[in-house]
């Protein structure tokens, strides 16, 4: 008997959220590893350091996420999902449902830690969904017959340092970039470090919000379009990382694995930003559905 198309599309969704949850994407994982070579050689006399055992519990926390089959933070978040969805894709109507059904399935095979609390009756609804959670964010891309999923964890942790804020207009980029500073030096070490910070610049609140989000779905080592972005994000990946937070917020030479900026055109009269974090374990994936659902997860390749 041919499989229902809207189970398999689910059980889809479901495998991208185990490798999710049980393993680091291909760009994250090296960037870790290059922080870790660089406190190595960064040490006096080569001897060991707080960086060194940090980086050896972190590297020893995945090999054994991965040994016992179990997600490799305790953590596993919020459930995002953002959808760049083709118009010609033959499963739309059905995507919603299977997206929601996903997470409650994974909730119990993965396993996931119900973390779901709905908001004014203080309850946990034991299955990671709830009202608009899964939070879904939908993109349109016209005549493709494809999908492209991004899934993501949304850790307590992690999303401690994020704000959204209109800035006055004498304020312009200077005080949205301390407000950035503020939020990391106060509350960065809460989060998990090394970190993974985007950046949303927008006329509204909303919308800088909205894109500092999407400034972590990008891999580590691309690089923002506009010239201007792309040297503002390269100059504030050196300046917040010279301020010796160090991994675990315990004091090193990094803490931060890149700087992703995300922009949108503003009012004349103002200008908002956002500042979204994601921690070591930055657990994120990107799976490609085909129109005869046939997947490919991008981002965790062998």
């Amino acid at each position: 008997m041919k499989e229902d198309p809207a189970e398999q599309l689910t059980a889809t969704i479901v495998r991208s959220l185990d490798i999710c949850a049980k393993y680091l994407s291909n760009d994250v994982y090296t960037r870790l590893q290059e922080m870790q070579e660089q406190a190595k050689n960064g040490s006096q006399n080569g001897g060991e350091t707080v960086e060194h055992r940090i980086y050896d519990a972190m590297f020893n926390n995945l090999a054994m996420a991965e040994k016992l089959n179990r997600p490799c933070c305790q953590d596993t978040g919020v459930i995002q999902f953002f959808v760049e969805a083709g118009t010609a894709f033959p499963y739309m109507a059905e995507l919603p449902d299977c997206l929601r059904e996903a997470v409650i399935q994974a909730t119990a095979s993965v396993p996931l830690r119900p973390n779901v609390v709905e908001m004014f009756d203080e309850k946990n609804t034991g299955d990671n969904t709830g009202k608009h959670i899964p939070w879904v964010d939908w993109d349109i891309v016209p005549g493709s017959d494809k999908v492209r999923l991004y899934v993501y964890l949304a850790g307590g942790g992690c999303s401690l340092p994020g704000f959204a804020k209109v800035f006055m207009p004498l304020e312009g980029f200077e005080g949205a970039i301390k407000a950035v500073f503020d939020q990391i030096v106060s509350l960065g070490p809460n989060a998990c470090p090394p970190l993974l910070i985007g950046i949303g610049f927008a006329g509204q609140a909303d919308a800088a919000a909205k894109l500092s989000k999407k400034a972590l779905l990008r891999f580590i080592g691309t690089r923002n379009p506009n010239p201007k972005a792309a040297e503002l994000e390269e100059k504030l990946l050196a300046s917040l990382n010279s301020i010796g937070m160090g991994p675990a917020g315990l004091s090193g030479a990094n803490a931060i694995m890149a700087v992703h900026i995300e922009e949108a055109g503003r009012h004349t009269a103002s200008l908002a930003a956002a500042l979204s974090t994601g921690c070591w374990a930055h657990r994120r994936a990107l799976v490609e559905i085909n129109a005869d659902l046939n997947y490919e997860v991008v981002s965790h390749k062998p």
